[in-house]
């Protein structure tokens, strides 16, 4: 009887463990706040980020996302863009803010993947202030962990 609540606990434990990690990259995005400023270069408005000191002190430390492959045009495909929601859903279609997408650059170029294929990434977090040819949010070396 032991054995088996020792084996249950050890179960239970890796669950939360691994619910974490999965959240955790979209909960510190979630904490960013907005502001719409205008952008002479490109003539338009843009919601420019204010990230906070917590995320700003993740930047070049391991993050784990979980989401959905958005298939986003990308000229040479150095990255894919990544969502934590479904394509519906999304930043560009379905009125989620920016914090719900990043950009994702692999070491090494993965298979292609399938319209709101869900996957798992890990890397490294880099954030954008500045750059509107780019999201704010970006995992750079990053590796796949689930297709």
């Amino acid at each position: 009887m032991k054995k088996l609540k020792g084996i249950i606990f050890v179960g239970l434990f890796l669950l939360v463990q691994t619910s974490y990690a999965q959240t955790e990259g979209w909960s510190l995005f979630a904490k960013t706040k907005f502001e719409t400023k205008y952008n002479e270069k490109a003539a338009e408005y843009f919601l420019m980020p204010n990230f906070p000191a917590e995320l700003k002190a993740m930047v070049g430390k391991e993050v784990d996302l979980e989401g959905y492959y958005l298939p986003i045009d990308v000229a040479g495909n150095a990255y894919i863009v990544l969502s934590k929601f479904p394509y519906s859903q999304c930043f560009f279609c379905g009125g989620a803010g920016p914090e719900t997408i990043a950009e994702v650059s692999f070491k090494v170029k993965p298979e292609k993947f399938d319209a709101d294929q869900f996957i798992r990434v890990k890397g490294k977090l880099k954030l954008n202030e500045s750059d509107i040819d780019h999201v704010n949010f970006m995992v750079v070396d990053a590796v796949l962990v689930k297709k």
